[in-house]
């Protein structure tokens, strides 16, 4: 399964860089590709070096304001003229998507693939990473907009939400018929 990753490429502290590395070895432990910004920093690099370092695959879609950045020995790395084109590629390139913890470019990428959902312009299952509570405001604030009438489908057809990396990829091998 090629999984798309959202997530920061910041430098973070051990709550955040610590789960993502062991969801990270469940990918690559689990055979799966890492489709994923292609950065070689911050918690971009601890989720590629842990898929790689278990054995898993990387595709990375660096943007050309950041080539400078792309891994150099990513399987795959594809740049990508701006970041509308990055997010598009990033999704055309994965079977599912994985939203960890970053700033408003993750959350961008988030609201993007969870638009298209609701539009019906993909299928692909979206688990939102809850990493030490990160995005617990956001999953509050969804949850109002569809008590409110904002989402036309339900949220749980938008997003599952976990916890942690293991019901991340139970969720995503489960909605794709992965045994």
């Amino acid at each position: 399964m090629n999984i798309c990753v959202f997530l920061s490429a910041a430098d973070l502290d051990e709550r955040y860089t610590r789960p993502a590395k062991e969801f990270a070895e469940l990918l690559g432990k689990g055979g799966h590709t890492l489709v994923w910004g292609g950065s070689e920093s911050g918690l971009m690099k601890v989720v590629a070096d842990g898929v790689q370092g278990a054995g898993g695959k990387l595709v990375g879609v660096s943007v050309d304001f950041l080539a400078e950045k792309a891994r150099k020995n990513a399987d795959e790395m594809v740049i990508a003229k701006d970041l509308a084109e990055r997010k598009a590629l990033l999704l055309a390139k994965s079977d599912a998507v994985v939203i960890m913890v970053g700033g408003t470019g993750t959350l961008d990428e988030a609201t993007e693939i969870l638009e298209l959902k609701k539009h019906g312009k993909t299928t692909k299952p979206v688990v939102l990473l809850n990493t030490a509570g990160f995005y617990d405001g956001l999953k509050e604030q969804f949850r109002r907009m569809e008590d409110e009438g904002f989402l036309p489908v339900p949220l749980t057809e938008l997003v599952f939400f976990a916890e942690d990396g293991v019901a991340a990829l139970a969720y995503l091998e489960e909605s794709l018929g992965i045994q």
